[in-house]
């Protein structure tokens, strides 16, 4: 059997992105394309790897065998492209960022102007989204997430926390009774399939009968109907102090507070681009704490 690792990589888009419509989206392929490359792979495996169903494919019980050893070809590829990227010790190609919406939004993308006008070889992608990417096969350089890693061949390089606090427009906020309770507001939350955030199930928590008066599962939506004066938003103290929206004093209570990770993957640590990028985001915690 001879398995071809452009075919591999393919069988890891389906698996990750659950369906081959959305691998193919991803991998910019035609999805006839994609389901070709698949039956060939299917066919030189000897047997199916997706079980194809209305809301996506999931793996038989070949593609799980395959699934570990797929990864780690995955892995090994990405370590022989760094280790020939390592030979220039120039600052110098793209690095690219995995954030959380909010702070892709309210961190990354500012700071990306100050690294491009001091080093305009260096090229940043920002990669936006929820869902929390695999820096061990090579989907982002950087990380910033909420949750500090578990997996050992991940480093924590810097971290930040923030109380989190309660924002609306002033316009909202003149409407407000003069010591508003959590449940007076209207609040802009997570819709599916992000309805499971922290944000909702706290204050699903905190308020009995919680609906939200307005929920979107883009963050810049959210923002956006806030600065409008839809509603409330629950948003990290350090990046709003002085900004257009007001802080209401209501208590979220102890637990109300927010972390930020700097993660890497030991083997891009010291790469001379990914090392530039990740002293500029130092320099940004340090002053936002």
């Amino acid at each position: 059997m001879n398995l071809r690792w452009d075919d591999l990589k393919l069988f890891l888009a389906v698996h990750e992105y659950g369906s081959l419509s959305a691998a193919a989206r991803m991998l910019r392929l035609g999805q006839p394309t994609l389901s070709r490359r698949i039956a060939e792979l299917e066919a030189a495996v000897g047997d199916a790897l997706f079980e194809r169903k209305n809301q996506g494919t999931i793996l038989t019980a070949a593609g799980e065998k395959l699934l570990p050893a797929a990864q780690r070809m995955a892995e090994w590829a990405t370590e022989a492209e760094l280790s020939v990227k390592k030979q220039s010790n120039l600052p110098e190609g793209k690095v690219r960022i995995a954030a959380p919406p909010g702070i892709a939004y309210e961190v990354v993308a500012p700071l990306a102007a100050r690294i491009r006008k001091q080093h305009p070889q260096i090229r940043i992608e920002v990669l936006s989204g929820v869902e929390v990417l695999n820096l061990g096969r090579g989907e982002a350089d950087l990380s910033l997430r909420s949750e500090k890693p578990v997996d050992a061949d991940l480093i924590c390089v810097d971290e930040i926390c923030s109380a989190m606090r309660v924002y609306t427009s002033k316009a909202y906020a003149k409407k407000l009774p003069v010591k508003p309770g959590l449940a007076d507001l209207d609040w802009i939350c997570w819709a599916a399939p992000y309805d499971t955030m922290r944000t909702n199930l706290e204050l699903s928590a905190l308020i009995p009968d919680f609906k939200p008066a307005f929920t979107s599962d883009d963050y810049i939506v959210q923002y956006a109907a806030c600065v409008a004066g839809v509603g409330a938003m629950v948003l990290p103290q350090i990046l709003h102090q002085g900004s257009a929206l007001q802080e209401l004093d209501i208590d979220l209570g102890p637990g109300a507070v927010g972390y930020l990770y700097m993660v890497s993957h030991k083997r891009h640590r010291h790469l001379p681009k990914v090392q530039l990028v990740m002293d500029y985001i130092s320099r940004e915690f340090e002053a936002l704490r």
